[in-house]
């Protein structure tokens, strides 16, 4: 029996390393058809949102969102079903876990992680509803809410934006693969009382808490979207209506640049005024021309 053992050891051995074999070639053939068919569902998605990001009607594009949203997100549970995957959106957390990053680090992360899942879940649960939009040389440029909120102890209206369909590329740098998404937005705003005299104007670059590539945090973001948001201080409370313009510049892998400019007029919510008396704290003082100022008078001329 003792000189069979040697050849009961080799054979043995053979067995487990070609069952340990087999079953590293299979999670690898596994693992490159899951990616394959995630990859298949984001090209169908992006065959299909050129419409939503272009339709010029509002209306209908807001009476197509929820279906749109419904069809991505339905074709990714198949995916999560098919291939045993979490349906918690919380790989990036994990991934934030396992790397023992300082705290303080770890806490900007998940920071904006937790912000991008915000708007996410809105999309993925049919509650992405827009405030306003507009649509512009093939982008579409959502603000999303326009909340009062208190930072640092101090109200500003919260405006948070969402971008369809800034140009982008994906770049590798060694074996460390990056997108770099080109979006630099310019935006102004243009307070004026009930008779469109000037009270006071407004600019900003590009939004707080800036996301250029959502799918660095949830991989299922809808792609080719940019999420941010400005948080603009209460209006002096004789200001009733406002005019704000965003300009946003992108250019496109092929050197091609675009400016697209969305225009929001709108009569100012109560709750976006200061009080009767209180002053618009940091405000410059500047010299106009009278017609500049008060168009009326601009007329009579």
């Amino acid at each position: 029996m003792k000189r069979y053992f040697g050849v009961i050891v080799i054979i043995a051995g053979i067995l487990i390393g070609g069952v340990m074999t087999y079953r590293a070639s299979s999670a690898k053939a596994l693992a490159a058809q899951r990616e394959a068919e995630f990859t298949r569902i984001q090209s169908a998605y992006l065959e299909r949102v050129g419409w939503m990001r272009t339709n010029p009607d509002e209306a209908s594009y807001r009476q197509e969102l929820a279906p749109f949203f419904k069809t991505y997100f339905e074709q990714i549970g198949e995916h999560q079903s098919r291939f045993k995957l979490s349906k918690d959106f919380d790989a990036y957390l994990v991934e934030l876990e396992k790397r023992g990053e300082k705290e303080d680090r770890a806490a900007d992360r998940k920071a904006y992680y937790e912000y991008t899942r915000k708007v996410f879940d809105q999309m993925r649960e049919g509650r992405y509803k827009p405030e306003w939009t507009a649509t512009d040389k093939g982008m579409r440029l959502d603000v999303v809410s326009s909340d009062v909120v208190k930072v640092l102890n101090k109200p500003q209206v919260r405006l948070q934006l969402a971008l369809w369909g800034a140009h982008r590329e994906e770049r590798t740098d060694g074996k460390v693969k990056k997108m770099v998404t080109s979006a630099a937005f310019k935006t102004q705003w243009k307070l004026t009382d009930e008779r469109g005299k000037l009270i006071g104007e407004m600019t900003g670059d590009d939004p707080s808490m800036k996301v250029d590539y959502p799918e660095r945090f949830i991989a299922e973001f809808p792609p080719q979207m940019v999420l941010g948001h400005y948080d603009m201080d209460l209006v002096p409370s004789e200001v009733k209506k406002m005019e704000i313009t965003f300009n946003v510049s992108s250019r496109a892998v092929s050197g091609g640049d675009v400016t697209a400019t969305y225009v929001w007029k709108l009569d100012v919510p109560s709750d976006w005024r200061l009080g009767a008396g209180e002053q618009w704290e940091g405000a410059e003082v500047t010299e106009r021309a009278e017609d500049e100022i008060d168009p009326s008078k601009a007329q009579k001329k």
